[in-house]
């Protein structure tokens, strides 16, 4: 048997995703946490050996429980599993002590196989996630020039596929509707919803409807 933290706010994703864990470890003890505060606590009490991290939580960044992991259960193996597939997320969970990191929105059989990785003792990746770390490594070992630009604070906006999102939030379409629009699940969705809300400081339709009108999507 195997001790597993799951760390999701989303009662329908965590569901899902610990039906994909079940099939992956079927003796596995599975102990859910829905915020960070909830998470870490169950660190200081249960010894895990995996554990499958959300980043955008309620309370907090799920990067936080994979370093207090690091810290605290140093042979636990942390895997991320979000819809982040950006640098600001990937490289700030990947040196917190990240063992993989997933994306949600592949589909269900992608992300089995690369759990399954997990027992053969290989970081399960995302395929755009491996090629992003191996370009940022190839990076590194060039001088790189800097520029004005490049030494400004990044300004915090919605990903093209959050705003596709959004825009078809704010068209009153149903999270299926958007999901079959986009080849994605509703799940993936859900999350994207629950991201672009965070984002954007608001917490319902219309209120995310105005900020799509603001933010001049309509004309799209």
């Amino acid at each position: 048997m195997i001790n597993i933290l799951l760390l999701e706010d989303l009662p329908e994703i965590r569901a899902w995703l610990s039906s994909l864990v079940m099939q992956v470890f079927p003796d596995a003890q599975i102990a859910e946490a829905a915020r960070v505060h909830d998470a870490l606590g169950l660190v200081s009490a249960i010894k895990f050996d995996l554990a499958l991290v959300d980043l955008g939580l309620p309370d907090g960044s799920g990067v936080d429980v994979v370093a207090a992991l690091r810290e605290h259960q140093p042979e636990t193996q942390s895997v991320v599993v979000t819809i982040h597939d950006d640098d600001e997320h990937l490289f700030p969970a990947l040196q917190a002590g990240a063992f993989g990191y997933i994306l949600k929105e592949q589909a269900r059989e992608l992300i089995i196989e690369q759990l399954q990785r997990i027992s053969q003792g290989e970081p399960p990746l995302s395929p755009s996630i491996a090629r992003r770390v191996m370009a940022y490594f190839a990076a590194k070992s060039k001088p790189q020039p800097m520029s004005a630009s490049s030494a400004a604070v990044p300004h915090v906006s919605l990903t093209d596929r959050e705003t596709e999102v959004l825009l078809r939030v704010a068209k009153g379409y149903t999270l299926p509707e958007i999901g079959q629009q986009l080849t994605l699940s509703r799940h993936t969705i859900a999350d994207y919803v629950k991201q672009i809300y965070r984002k954007l400081n608001v917490s319902s339709r219309a209120e995310a409807a105005l900020e799509a009108q603001r933010l001049g999507l309509f004309g799209r």
